[in-house]
């Protein structure tokens, strides 16, 4: 029980450094993880290594992935590619199914671009489709915020899902298949079903925040926009499918399967097809890399930390009592690992500490509960998304990008990321029953 009280106030510390203190999440952990060392008798002379041990584990088969997909989704960004999606999507479906479009739109768009640029990019479609059609603002924004959110906590090849994938030994194309799975209704439910009741929150937003859309003859074509944004989903689901189907090709398809290949493989793909083949050149596409480079710094420094605690966890071996003690719980573990990772969540504000801090907690208990590694992923997932409130950055780009009191953040922005939350957790429990 004292190994479990040390472990708490790690958490604790780690919080306070954080939201407190506004302490830089990687120095935060290492503290946190020091400290956790300290209170479990870790011998001093070995937790250096363990940190840097924690820290090269869990970067080392991520840090890759993570940055071509950076790349990617700036390349698909940049080239208009996701603008294209969008205004394709509305256009079929046409004025009278706004809600629908976007939120196939944040959906589908959310798939290859991390959450902020994602929101940054289609805000301002938001905003000429309310002049254009005098539709109040928020509920047309919420169905394709939404979707974005699914895709930032479900879904690789994002950050959190990717990590906790790691973290948890599972399988990423599976993974992958099942996001869509819960992905899918959760959104219906938290976008435009939640969105009907929001049509009475009057938005005012900000001048600043308009922009003039790029011409039609800038952007790519139709086909090649979707093809090529949904290619890594394309090609990992395939895999996932095939070899699901017949098991024997496993030999023969690891390759095709691996993230890594996947995802350097559908970046080489869309320089040529969104880049060289539209007439660009091979040094302009490259001013794109740096930039996601640097965008995704910040959240590799925090995966990072989030190592370091966890080999401390390991290397003291509470890890293991801490599985069998939220083993014994008479919670469900998909329950429990959506638990831990709500209160980090409301702790913290961010959903990428929440997910991998909490799969880091809770990875033991996979291991002593047998419970399905790729569900629990999505369960962390759906937790990590919980109760977004004035700790949270989501939260004030929302506010202020539209223009609302904090009353109706709250009532809007707030509640649709809880939804997601809870319906996801409801649709993963409903998934087990059947994986």
């Amino acid at each position: 029980m004292g190994n479990i009280v040390s472990v708490l106030l790690a958490v604790s510390l780690l919080t306070i450094l954080i939201a407190w203190g506004k302490v830089p999440p990687l120095l935060a952990f290492v503290a946190a993880a020091l400290a956790a060392a300290l209170l479990l008798g870790v011998p001093p002379a070995s937790i250096p290594g363990a940190i840097e041990k924690g820290i090269g584990d869990l970067l080392g088969s991520l840090v890759v992935v993570i940055c071509l997909g950076a790349v990617f989704g700036k390349l698909i960004a940049d080239s208009g590619a996701a603008r294209r999606i969008a205004t394709c999507l509305i256009a079929a479906l046409g004025p009278s199914r706004l809600p629908v479009a976007l939120t196939i739109t944040g959906f589908v768009v959310g798939i290859p671009l991390y959450y902020n640029v994602g929101f940054v990019l289609l805000v301002p479609l938001i905003f000429s489709l309310v002049y254009q059609s005098g539709r109040p603002a928020v509920a047309l924004a919420i169905p394709l915020l939404a979707g974005l959110s699914i895709a930032h906590g479900f879904l690789p090849p994002h950050p959190s899902p990717v990590a906790l994938v790691s973290a948890i030994h599972a399988d990423m194309g599976t993974t992958l298949l099942y996001g869509i799975l819960v992905g899918v209704p959760t959104l219906i439910i938290a976008g435009p079903v939640f969105a009907m009741s929001l049509k009475r929150i009057e938005a005012a937003p900000a001048a600043m925040f308009r922009s003039e859309p790029a011409p039609e003859s800038e952007l790519p074509g139709a086909f090649n926009s979707f093809a090529t944004a949904l290619l890594p989903v394309l090609l990992l689901a395939a895999t996932t499918l095939i070899t699901t189907a017949r098991p024997e090709l496993n030999g023969a398809l690891p390759l095709l399967s691996n993230p890594l290949i996947v995802m350097l493989l559908s970046y080489v793909i869309a320089l040529f097809t969104l880049g060289l083949a539209r007439g660009r050149r091979l040094s302009q596409l490259m001013q794109g890399p740096a930039d996601a480079m640097r965008e995704i710094a910040p959240i590799l420094l925090i995966i990072a930390g989030a190592g370091a605690l966890k080999q401390v966890l390991v290397v003291s071996g509470v890890s293991a009592e801490l599985g069998a003690q939220l083993a014994s719980l008479p919670v469900p573990p998909l329950v429990l690992g959506w638990s831990v990772a709500t209160l980090i969540r409301i702790c913290l504000g961010s959903a990428t500490v929440a997910g991998v801090t909490a799969g880091g907690i809770v990875a033991p208990l996979v291991e002593s509960s047998g419970v399905n590694p790729n569900l629990m992923v999505l369960a962390i997932g759906a937790g990590s998304l919980m109760c977004s409130h004035v700790n949270d950055s989501g939260f004030w780009m929302f506010k202020e990008y539209f223009g609302l009191s904090l009353r109706d953040t709250f009532r809007s922005w707030t509640l649709m990321e809880t939804l997601v939350g809870v319906v996801g957790l409801l649709f993963v429990l409903l998934l087990s029953l059947f994986v």
